[in-house]
């Protein structure tokens, strides 16, 4: 968030700018005229619903609080539309007022493309071709081409599908403003980094098997800003144990902002402007994949291969392993499907359908529950209710965000199963199958 302002003894955050002024309120006394502006400030914070603009949501972390989300749906009911989608893509759908956007893919590769449906209807607006491959790299058929989510924002749209290319498209007419195919960097098992913006920068890491940096572009001609190298000693030459699918994380801790990138082996913290290392936590492991949360002065950063989950205080300089790890947690933590965070809880679904809530203060699980199925998709919370998404036999399942115990509210069942995330917009929770995109609302 922005500094704030302060106008007329009232503090205003400039992220929510307020059209009324006191003295545009003549003939009223001034602790009332005060009072009646608060309450519009007040009202205009808590109406605020941010766009589902980008991986997990506008705040990053795959909650919301929109309105007129069904709990239960079939093929058959509160499905507002369902439309095809050709190809194989698991990225998450993102929205801008009344449009949706995707990525997709032809399964071998060859065409990589973006999709703009209306939010209303379902129909498609748009359907383009941004790059074509004629040897693309070998993608695992676990994963697709088309895996990273894109960022929307007022009239762009940015897209990657990792080495394979990164653009940015007028969001009216996709029309392609700059696009970037120079990075060499071989995934080894197919691109997931999704896109992650702050101010005038995109930041992208690129995890392969033969190289390891992350990068910023300016994101107004995608000329490059800076490059780092990961610079971690990995204990071996294998390069399949250095990939890395982690999307960038930008957050501000005592006044100091810093790019919060996991990946293979260690996650590391950046000056989001020149690119230079603030710290660093050694953690092991490989295949990261899961954007960090951020919560009450702990930065909460999950591994994979082994799954851990570590409690970090982001204030350190250098290496931090031995002085700023406040917890480590191994039990019930997924390696795919990311966390909420409710209050002084954190709840994870694991990819073997073991539900859990733990005390973000200490780690320490509240509840365990196996729910079945196996998980890819991430979770989402809307109200007081989370979402979590089977990525066979189109089951979902929905539970209360109750720290004290499991209570199931409703499984659902659609014609195919969930590998990519949803989004959530006031009325809609948008899902999209392996086959298809669905409106799903009241």
């Amino acid at each position: 968030m922005r500094p704030a302002e302060r106008r007329s003894g009232i503090i205003l955050t400039s992220n929510f700018p307020c059209p009324v002024q006191t003295t545009d309120l003549p003939g009223l006394p001034m602790t009332l005229r005060s009072l009646l502006l608060l309450s519009f400030v007040t009202t205009s914070l808590f109406a605020a619903e941010p766009e589902w603009n980008q991986f997990r949501g506008g705040r990053g972390d795959g909650t919301s609080k929109a309105e007129g989300i069904p709990t239960a749906w079939s093929e058959t009911k509160n499905v507002r539309w369902k439309t095809e989608i050709w190809g194989k893509g698991w990225s998450s759908p993102v929205t801008w007022k009344d449009r949706i956007w995707l990525t997709t893919a032809t399964e071998d590769g060859h065409r990589l493309a973006v999709m703009c449906l209306d939010r209303k209807t379902g129909k498609i607006l748009h359907d383009k071709t941004i790059f074509e491959h004629e040897k693309p790299q070998y993608c695992h058929p676990f994963n697709s081409y088309a895996s990273p989510t894109p960022w929307i924002e007022d009239g762009r749209l940015y897209i990657t599908f990792g080495a394979l290319g990164t653009a940015c498209l007028d969001s009216e007419t996709l029309r392609v403003i700059w696009k970037r195919e120079d990075l060499e960097c071989n995934h080894w098992r197919g691109p997931g980094s999704s896109v992650s913006i702050y101010g005038n920068l995109l930041y992208l890491p690129f995890d392969g098997h033969d190289h390891q940096f992350v990068m910023a572009f300016d994101k107004r001609n995608g000329k490059t800003v800076w490059r780092k190298d990961r610079n971690v000693d990995y204990k071996s030459d294998n390069g399949d144990i250095k990939k890395a699918y982690g999307t960038a994380r930008v957050i501000t801790f005592k006044g100091r902002t810093q790019v919060i990138v996991p990946g293979a082996m260690a996650t590391m913290a950046y000056e989001p402007n020149s690119g230079k290392e603030l710290w660093r936590v050694i953690h092991g492991g490989m295949n990261a994949c899961i954007p960090p949360l951020f919560s009450d002065g702990k930065l909460f950063i999950t591994t994979s291969s082994p799954s851990k989950l570590l409690a970090v205080r982001p204030d350190g300089i250098g290496d931090v392993t031995k002085t700023h790890v406040e917890w480590t947690a191994r039990t019930g933590v997924p390696a795919r499907p990311s966390q909420l965070l409710v209050g002084d809880s954190m709840f994870m679904v694991d990819n073997s359908g073991v539900a859990s809530c733990i005390d973000t203060a200490t780690g320490k699980p509240r509840w365990t529950k196996r729910i079945a199925g196996k998980f890819t998709a991430s979770p989402v919370l809307v109200g007081d209710r989370i979402y979590c998404f089977q990525r066979e036999m189109g089951k979902s399942h929905v539970f209360a965000a109750d720290p004290k115990k499991y209570r199931e509210l409703a499984t659902n069942t659609l014609d195919a199963g969930c590998m990519a995330s949803p989004a959530v917009t006031n009325g809609l929770l948008i899902l999209r199958t392996k086959t298809h995109l669905y409106g799903i609302g009241e």
